[in-house]
C-alpha cells in the first residue's frame, strides 16, 4: 500500500497573481507543503499537479516530483479538488488502495505532525474514505443574520438570544489537506460526507488565503508560532 503526497497547485490564480508560488517569509509558498510532506517521512511520493511550468521548476527545485502537466481543463477556476486528484491516481497508475494526501499548496501553517496523525486515523478506520481537516469556526455562526435593504433578518431565530458559549461548535473545512482511499477519489466520492473522518486544527494553524489581507495574516501567525 503507497502512501502518496499530491499537491495541486494550478498557476491561473485571479484575486492573489502567482499565488502558489508568491514569496511567504521569503520562501514560495507551495514549498512549505512539500517542506511538510518530506519532514513527516511517511510518504512514497511527493507530487505536485500543476499546469503551469514556473510552478513545476519551483515545486522540482524542492525535490517535488512534477512527472506530467496537468491539462488545462482540469485548471479552470472552478475546477473541483476531487476530479484534479482522480487525474492524477490515474496518471500514476496507483492502486484502489493506496492511500492518497491531497495537501494543499497555500497550507504554511501546517505541521508533518498532523499529516501523521490523520493518516493514523485512516489507518485506524478501514470503513472510512476520507480524513479531512476542519477547524471551528471563530464566530457562531448560529446567531447570524442577513442583510437586505439594511434590514437584517436571523439565520436561526430560535438562538438570537442565546449566549454564545451555550451554542454548539459549529466547524468548517480548513483547506489544509485530505487524505483519501484512491478508489475514493478515483470514483469521485464526496469529502464532506458520514464515510469521513474529520480532523480538527488549531486556529492559530489555519488561515484561508484569498486576500492580500488573508496573506498578511497568515504571515503574522506564522511568524508568531514557527519564527523564533
Amino acid at each position: 500500500m503507497k502512501k502518496i503526497a499530491i499537491i495541486p497547485a494550478r498557476g491561473g490564480s485571479k484575486r492573489i497573481p502567482k499565488k502558489n508560488i508568491k514569496l511567504f517569509c521569503d520562501h514560495p509558498i507551495i514549498s512549505y507543503s512539500i517542506k511538510n510532506a518530506f519532514e513527516s517521512g511517511i510518504f512514497d511520493q511527493i507530487i505536485v499537479s500543476t499546469d503551469d511550468e514556473e510552478i513545476a521548476e519551483i515545486s522540482k527545485s524542492y525535490n517535488a516530483e512534477v512527472p506530467f502537466l496537468r491539462s488545462k481543463n482540469l485548471a479552470l477556476d472552478n475546477t473541483p479538488t476531487v476530479p484534479v486528484i482522480a487525474d492524477a491516481i490515474k496518471k500514476l497508475d496507483l492502486c484502489s488502495d493506496d492511500l492518497v494526501c491531497c495537501i494543499y499548496p497555500t497550507a504554511p501553517l501546517l505541521k508533518p505532525d498532523h499529516l501523521i496523525s490523520s493518516l493514523e486515523k485512516l489507518q485506524e478506520n478501514p470503513q472510512k474514505n476520507y480524513v479531512f481537516s476542519c477547524v471551528a469556526f471563530d464566530f457562531s455562526p448560529w446567531r447570524g443574520f442577513l442583510i437586505n435593504n439594511s434590514e437584517i433578518s436571523m439565520l436561526f431565530e430560535e438562538y438570537s438570544l442565546s449566549r454564545s458559549q451555550d451554542l454548539k461548535e459549529v466547524y468548517h473545512d480548513a483547506g489544509a489537506f485530505y487524505w483519501g482511499r484512491a478508489r475514493a477519489f478515483s470514483e469521485n466520492k464526496p469529502i464532506f460526507h458520514p464515510h469521513s473522518i474529520p480532523f480538527i486544527l488549531p486556529r492559530m494553524l489555519v488561515q484561508d488565503i484569498d486576500t492580500i489581507d488573508d496573506w498578511e495574516i497568515a504571515e503574522i501567525k506564522y511568524k508568531l508560532r514557527f519564527i523564533k
